[in-house]
């Protein structure tokens, strides 16, 4: 069939580019250590697993209990008979840690993303957004009539520019990442709250490489810039730093909320979070609110490993996020290069386009609180046998 030649075709394109992406099988918990399908084990630098909880003892045991208490699935959306109590502690709980007055809860942080803006924003609004932005966060936009504009990466002049062009719409709503995955970078979000109340817009952003890893309590990018509470809408997931299962949030004012939990299409029409996640989260944010230790030693291996890395040679994208991406540029050579440090126990992935821009490939280097002192010094003697 000829449109079976056009698929093939494009997979070999791909290939031709270097950009085809095969999935590693692991055969382990996601943890400080994993095992590949072929049996060889590895340091896992490479998950969203930042404070080491997913995969932890901690976690497994919380989830069965939630399994024995509230059962597998609910085999139900949430306004038929898809709500337990459970959920709605969770929603209330998520609300508190980012600081906002209500949650809403859906199956993935992409879901929460591609059910906001349709559910909020008409073609007598606008949306300004960060032009590196995350693919979720486009798909949702993109499935919105109002209008957009572009600002250029976490440039508050054009952020203002954007604003003052942007005077004459219903509602301005300024969305972007809290801290942008590929980069580790942060957003300026105390200069975007500036600008949003001089300029009587909306601020909504994803924060889930933020929730859980940055801010004095792990309250993400608004507690790291000291806007804490002052943000309209903050996305999210647990299938980061809160336990890496599945699932997603909007966090938002109330009035928000309810017209999500009564328009917002992922969350009216997908089955509710199965009961031992949520469980097993409200744990995990108990756990958080109580005991900083986890983020301290995640800040702590963080520190060393950027400081070292740097010492070594290599380019790395400045900041102080525990995403560390190391520069390769090359597209082949980044995946070489990952398969290389696999041979040498390092576990990472090379990233190229169109994840990132042409000619920015990397390894992006994810550090947890579980890794030790040796571990990170492993990974340091393995780059510069595989790079250098």
């Amino acid at each position: 069939m000829e449109a079976i030649n056009i698929f093939k075709n494009a997979v070999n394109e791909l290939h031709g580019k270097g950009s085809y992406k095969t999935e590693r099988i692991i055969t382990t918990r996601q943890g400080r250590l994993i095992k590949t399908a072929d049996g060889r084990e590895a340091i896992n630098f490479c998950a969203n697993n930042y404070l080491g909880l997913g995969g932890s003892d901690f976690m497994v045991e919380e989830a069965k209990k939630g399994l024995e208490k509230y059962g597998f699935g609910l085999n139900s959306v949430r306004f038929i008979c898809g709500t337990q109590d459970i959920h709605r502690e969770l929603e209330k709980k998520i609300a508190s840690f980012t600081g906002t007055e209500d949650a809403v809860l859906y199956s993935s942080a992409f879901d929460a993303n591609g059910g906001l803006f349709e559910t909020l924003l008409s073609d007598q609004d606008v949306i300004i957004s960060d032009e590196l932005n995350h693919a979720s966060i486009i798909d949702g936009i993109r499935l919105c009539k109002a209008s957009r504009k572009i600002f250029r990466h976490n440039d508050m002049n054009s952020l203002e520019d954007a604003l003052k062009e942007s005077g004459s719409y219903r509602i301005r709503l300024i969305a972007m990442d809290g801290v942008f995955s590929m980069d580790g970078d942060i957003a300026g979000l105390n200069y975007v709250v500036c600008l949003a109340e001089k300029y009587n817009a909306l601020v909504m952003i994803d924060d889930s490489h933020a929730v859980g890893v940055i801010g004095a309590r792990g309250r993400g990018t608004a507690e790291a810039k000291n806007v804490f509470g002052k943000i309209d809408i903050i996305t999210g997931t647990f299938g980061k730093a809160l336990g890496g299962a599945s699932g997603g949030f909007t966090a938002c004012r109330k009035e928000i909320a309810e017209l999500l939990r009564n328009k917002s299409r992922p969350y009216l029409f997908s089955n509710s979070l199965a009961p031992c996640i949520v469980y097993s989260e409200i744990k995990a944010l108990e756990k958080l609110e109580h005991d900083t230790g986890l983020l301290g030693r995640l800040n702590e291996n963080t520190g060393y490993f950027r400081s070292k890395i740097t010492q070594c040679g290599f380019e790395v994208c400045p900041g102080t996020h525990p995403i560390v991406p190391v520069m390769i540029y090359h597209e082949k050579k980044a995946l070489q290069t990952a398969n290389a440090l696999l041979e040498h126990g390092i576990y990472v992935i090379g990233f190229c386009y169109p994840v990132v821009p042409q000619g920015k490939a990397r390894i992006r280097v994810q550090i947890s609180a579980v890794h030790t002192r040796q571990d990170l010094d492993d990974c340091l003697q393995a780059f510069k046998k595989c790079v250098l």
